[in-house]
């Protein structure tokens, strides 16, 4: 068995920080564990074709969640049967059943995580959400307190300013590729909202264009900033294909990790000082269950001894609702499946990545930002937008042909809140994943609000002349219509977080130091910490919290 002083069990954006922080001390070894492959395509480093990394992808998780009781239902194919009839004769035979929709949950399954495969948008959330944390009671998470390891973590090629940084691993850029459309919805949001070109910075709010993490025209996953630099450190050993079944504990101290290569054979990892899940919101809480750590009615489910009952495991999951409004245009200058796109478009823009580094190939699709109040009284944003240039319907999984553009808006703050639980002990099954979307009437009712002032935009000049060939036109002054359409078609926006929440209460998981509650050797570090969503996409602060989870215990070790 193979011992280590420090085994990262993840790596996705918290696990590659880790990874290069903790071995920067040549007297510690470290090992990294990633289930995914190496992250060496094409695919994952030309910034557009995040766009193809759905379902088939061999990157990507492409979790589905149980079937949601607020969602509309839909006709639902059941698998084909054989069944014999009278006179011996065999036929096949599918029925035809109704169940409330599923949601889609894709997350990254190689190294960097979801930060290989997601859209590449830098965003920190509001100062509120991290004051909001440590009046929690969880010390050492204010703005105040987070706000040096965002700018430790980062390199702004355009912003310097005393809210970021210009020496971190991970580079953030404005998007390479201007697009005139962006700017027609800037103009039109920018009659009802503010312009704000650091919603970083000082301010959240405003309406803009994001920011992306890239460099010289490539995707800058976690990967690209922190691991691969670091790979030829002797101290630092990296497993990849490799599916972590569960944590041994002696009592109530973790021992070893158990593990299962490409072959399914088994092989255990030896903790010399601490084990370190970063396995993400699914995953996290998916290996303290199998490990015996979790609600113990749950674990006797499974017949999984119990190590520790630890009600708060899996739960408090919570994440973005997001409805999206989608148009066709001719336009070629829009990202989308054309004749004039693919023989003159492609060809022409393929040029131009290969030899500049610069054009559609670079775009991350959702370019247009906006961050807003449903409402005056509204003290800071509880809405954000994603205006896109290319037509996305159903996660991109239903192909549309032609060109055109999109516009989302979510709920930054949802009452609604969800669990993850297992299917079974078997390493290999996915998460039972029930985020309970909508479960909360006041989640729909801003939605169907967030809608309302998304359209209020698009129905402006300059880009209410764009928006004409509306793919399911609603009377926007019909609140019942439009309810019903975010029954059928709300969704993820690719954000959950908080099943293993830091706090002090009784169904917290780790202490404000990332540390397991009465286990030893043993902390989480990734997004399934954070006690509460924050208003805005979790990539950056998941970065944030294992830069400073990497002081922690490099403080503990010191």
């Amino acid at each position: 068995m193979e011992k280590f002083d420090f085994v990262i069990l993840g790596g996705g954006s918290a696990g590659c920080v880790l990874a290069n922080r903790l071995s920067e001390n040549p007297n510690h070894s470290v090992c990294l564990v990633e289930a995914g492959s190496k992250d060496n395509s094409f695919m994952i480093k030309i910034p557009a074709m995040f766009a193809f990394m759905g379902e088939a992808s061999k990157y990507n998780w492409a979790f589905v969640t149980e079937p949601q009781k607020a969602f509309a239902k839909e006709k639902k194919l059941e698998p084909a049967v054989s069944v014999v009839d009278t006179i011996g004769q065999t036929h096949k035979i599918q029925e035809e059943t109704e169940e409330h929709r599923r949601g889609y949950q894709p997350r990254g399954k190689t190294l960097g995580g979801s930060s290989s495969i997601n859209a590449m948008l830098y965003v920190r959330g509001h100062r509120w959400d991290y004051d909001h944390w440590a009046s929690l009671g969880n010390e050492g998470w204010s703005y105040a307190e987070v706000l040096p390891y965002f700018k430790k973590s980062e390199h702004n090629e355009t912003i310097d300013n005393e809210f970021h940084g210009q020496h971190g691993p991970l580079n953030v850029t404005d998007i390479p590729h201007k697009n005139r459309f962006v700017d027609y919805f800037i103009e039109a949001a920018s009659q009802f909202y503010k312009l704000n070109d650091d919603y970083n910075g000082a301010d959240q709010e405003g309406v803009g264009v994001y920011q992306t993490t890239q460099k010289n025209g490539k995707r800058w996953s976690a990967s690209a900033a922190y691991l691969h630099p670091v790979m030829d450190r002797p101290n630092l050993t990296v497993f990849t294909d490799t599916t972590i079944d569960k944590i041994i504990f002696d009592g109530h101290k973790a021992e070893s990790v158990n593990c299962l290569d490409k072959n399914k054979n088994s092989f255990s990892i030896e903790i010399g000082k601490e084990v370190l899940l970063s396995s993400g919101a699914f995953g996290s809480p998916q290996i303290l269950l199998r490990s015996g750590v979790g609600p113990a009615d749950e674990l006797a489910k499974h017949g999984i001894d119990s190590v520790m009952n630890i009600p708060g495991v899996g739960k408090n999951l919570q994440d973005h609702i997001d409805i999206i409004k989608v148009f066709t245009h001719k336009s070629s200058d829009l990202i989308g499946f054309s004749l004039k796109s693919i023989f003159y478009r492609f060809p022409l823009e393929i040029l131009k990545y290969l030899f500049f580094k610069t054009g559609q190939f670079t775009s991350t699709v959702a370019e247009g930002m906006g961050f807003i109040r449903s409402s005056p009284e509204k003290e800071i944003p509880d809405l954000q937008l994603h205006f896109c240039v290319a037509p996305v319907k159903d996660h991109g999984r239903e192909f549309l042909y032609g060109n055109g553009l999109s516009s989302h808006v979510c709920l930054l703050r949802p009452e609604s809140r969800g669990e993850v639980t297992l299917k079974s002990k078997d390493p290999f099954d996915a998460p039972k994943i029930d985020p309970r979307f909508l479960s909360e009437q006041a989640d729909v009712d801003l939605l169907v609000i967030g809608y309302k002032k998304m359209m209020e935009i698009l129905n402006t000049d300059p880009i209410k002349k764009h928006v004409v060939n509306d793919l399911r036109p609603i009377d926007i002054n019909n609140d019942e219509a439009i309810e019903e359409v975010v029954r059928e078609e709300a969704d993820t926006i690719y954000h959950p977080v908080g099943t293993c929440k830091m706090g002090n209460d009784d169904m917290s998981v780790v202490s404000n130091e990332l540390k397991i509650h009465a286990l030893d050797k043993i902390r989480v570090v990734d997004a399934s910490i954070m006690p509460t969503l924050i208003g805005g996409n979790t990539n950056a602060p998941t970065i944030m919290i294992a830069e400073k989870a990497a002081d922690l215990i490099k403080s503990t070790w010191a």
